[in-house]
């Protein structure tokens, strides 16, 4: 299966799946760490409508991960912050790497624009990943949506110079 997986920039025909992963993810892979109206308000932050994620991909340079043409993760990316602005892989597909791919396809595209310190405001699901990866954690902060607190977790990495790394994007 995840031989399968390939990883490149996202194209507009990725946005209606990038909506489906984004809401499932949510209300799926984050229930160990958020209430039932926790997950239906944080959804209701992004609509699930490909215009919406389309839209994003204007905004935000778009890395997916795709499976039989189909998008199961993708990271968004704020090159003027040095910011990862949300990092989401399908639940049935989480913990095979998906994401860790993603990430590391994110720091390539960052260094090269010469980001030196990358950020992320993490959920809950995702905070303790990203520590194992070197990540260093700031602080915690909390984000309300529809009345609901939403815990997350600030992280950082210094990222290596390009000089130091080779950049490829994962296979």
């Amino acid at each position: 299966m995840l031989e399968r997986v390939r990883y490149r920039v996202a194209l507009p025909g990725d946005a209606a799946d990038q909506g489906e992963v984004f809401h499932h993810a949510v209300m799926q892979g984050a229930a160990g760490h958020y209430s039932l109206a926790q997950r239906e308000a944080w959804v209701s932050a992004l609509p699930r409508e490909a215009a919406a994620w389309a839209a994003r991909q204007a905004l935000f340079t778009t890395l997916v991960a795709t499976c039989d043409g189909r998008c199961v993760g993708f990271v968004e990316l704020d090159f003027r912050e040095g910011r990862i602005e949300t990092l989401y892989v399908w639940p049935a597909l989480a913990r095979r790497g998906i994401g860790s791919c993603l990430l590391d396809y994110a720091e390539d595209e960052m260094r090269a624009r010469g980001i030196e310190r990358l950020r992320i405001e993490a959920s809950l699901t995702l905070a303790s990943g990203l520590e194992r990866r070197g990540w260093t954690r700031l602080g915690e902060e909390w984000v309300e949506r529809q009345g609901e607190r939403l815990t997350r977790i600030v992280l950082e990495k210094p990222l290596a110079p390009l000089d130091v790394v080779s950049v490829s994007p994962p296979e």
